[in-house]
């Protein structure tokens, strides 16, 4: 498999640029086309903001940001796409026909070697796939703001996109140093699947008069652990984003509560942002209104996620984690709540969605068992001789703690155990192998007077890592 060298970004806007950035920060030559040159000026003009905003704050020096812009090359109109280019990602308007209209011109320009990308957000990648001339080397390829700087990415393979395709396509992710994510082309994907209809769900309590904006985003940072409430994120990202999405995911679904609140609406047709108030106080009435409708909906959805085969229950709490950095995804923040509950809060959430939108039969029997949910943060992957073990937990470095090594012990077993295997390959998922012992799980231990199990837990690494250096 040859490896992704050169990359091609059509679309220098705000999303463009940042992914230009940081092809050309890892070391990628980068043409940056768009249809205009004052256009392709700006995107440029967007990088050189971020770069000498990094050598302010000493992240790249002077000699480093001159090389990293010497790799981007301002391209105007896709025709001139260079041929030999291995990836071109599409990151124009959020419409189908623009986007088939820019692959098409493509398709006559680029070499039959040459992946097509999309960085579409919502629109369905099997659909655009199928507009190309080359559907086996097509993949969605969902960024998230800012790519330079948030290190979550979304693959969606197409149902026609190659192995090799999909291969090379997370191979160049995660040269950027990318958590990465393979999903299954459904509406929203992983991520926005939960997120827009929680955002749309605070517009529908401020809409009945439930709480006040500011007490939905005191409230929602309080539940859900996180630094910027729904309304406070809206007016970041843009309100227009949130309805344009909400109203999509609507209409793809078939789910009539997830149509844009009228607030929200009015409020985009207006050209306004959410007015959010000084006074956050809020009584535990509010708290208790606001919260489990938000939970109920994250919690919900992300189960049917999971149902749908989308992606795992880690994937969903890695999205929610390193995508929209959210303290614990949503199966975690089930675990944290009680799975009755949170059940309940689900159930509770499902009645207001109506027909139709239903809590997943494996989300009630778990429940109903009154169990937690278990986690996998180690992959093992046996082919050819070779057994691959992947320390996958990215959002915190693969940093060890108690179940990341019991999990590790297993897999080396079963490597010990195998026939016909010559190497073994230790591997971490993200950008870090290991980051070291998880520093959390000490300071619980050491809060919760547990000093024995900190003894237990090292006894435990030495075995793991002394097995692992006499393998044979």
């Amino acid at each position: 498999m040859e490896p992704v060298q050169r990359v091609a970004i059509i679309g220098a806007g705000n999303m463009g640029s940042g992914i230009a950035q940081k092809s050309a920060q890892e070391g990628f030559d980068v043409q940056m086309v768009d249809r205009e040159q004052p256009w392709v000026d700006r995107g440029q003009g967007i990088i050189s903001g971020f770069l000498d905003e990094a050598v302010e704050r000493r992240i790249f020096s002077e000699a480093e940001v001159s090389a990293i812009k010497g790799r981007v090359q301002g391209v105007v109109g896709t025709e001139n796409t260079a041929p030999g280019t291995d990836l071109v990602i599409e990151a124009v308007f959020e419409d189908f026909d623009v986007k088939t209209a820019v692959f098409s011109a493509l398709d006559d320009v680029c070499e039959p070697h040459t992946i097509l990308a999309s960085n579409t957000s919502s629109l369905s990648v099997n659909a655009l796939a199928e507009a190309t001339g080359r559907p086996d080397r097509f993949v969605g390829l969902h960024f998230f703001y800012h790519p330079a700087k948030n290190r979550l990415v979304e693959v969606i393979p197409a149902e026609t996109t190659s192995a090799e395709t999909v291969e090379r396509t997370v191979q160049y992710c995660k040269t950027l140093g990318k958590v990465v994510i393979v999903c299954a082309d459904r509406p929203g994907f992983v991520v926005n699947r939960f997120f827009v209809p929680w955002l749309n769900e605070a517009c529908l309590l401020l809409e009945e008069g439930i709480a006040t904006a500011a007490q939905i985003d005191a409230i929602a940072c309080k539940a859900f652990r996180i630094g910027l409430g729904p309304f406070g994120l809206m007016n970041l990202t843009g309100p227009p984003i949130a309805l344009h999405s909400t109203d999509y995911l609507a209409e793809q679904l078939g789910t009539p509560r997830y149509t844009g609140a009228s607030n929200l609406r009015a409020l985009v047709e207006a050209g306004d942002m959410w007015p959010i108030e000084d006074d956050t106080a809020y009584d535990d009435t509010a708290y208790a209104a606001v919260s489990e409708r938000l939970l109920g909906v994250v919690f919900g959805v992300a189960a049917q996620i999971v149902e749908e085969r989308v992606c795992s229950m880690e994937d969903v709490d890695r999205g929610a984690k390193v995508g929209l950095r959210w303290a614990k995804g949503p199966f975690e923040l089930m675990n944290r709540v009680g799975l009755a509950e949170a059940h309940r809060m689900a159930a509770a959430y499902a009645d207001l969605a109506g027909e139709g939108w239903e809590v997943p039969a494996f989300f009630t029997r778990q429940a109903e068992h009154g169990e937690g949910w278990d986690f996998s943060y180690v992959d093992l992957h046996m082919e050819n001789g070779i057994a691959t073990v992947t320390i996958n937990r990215p959002e915190a470095m693969n940093a060890l703690n108690e179940t990341v090594i019991e999990q590790l012990g297993q897999a080396v077993a079963k490597v010990h155990a195998a026939e016909g295997l010559h190497t073994m390959v230790l591997d971490g998922a993200g950008k870090a192998f290991v980051a070291g012992a998880d520093v959390k799980f000490f300071v619980d231990k050491i809060r919760a007077d547990a000093i024995p199990d900190i003894e237990v837990f090292t006894a435990g690494g030495h075995v793991v890592l002394d097995t692992i250096e006499a393998s044979p």
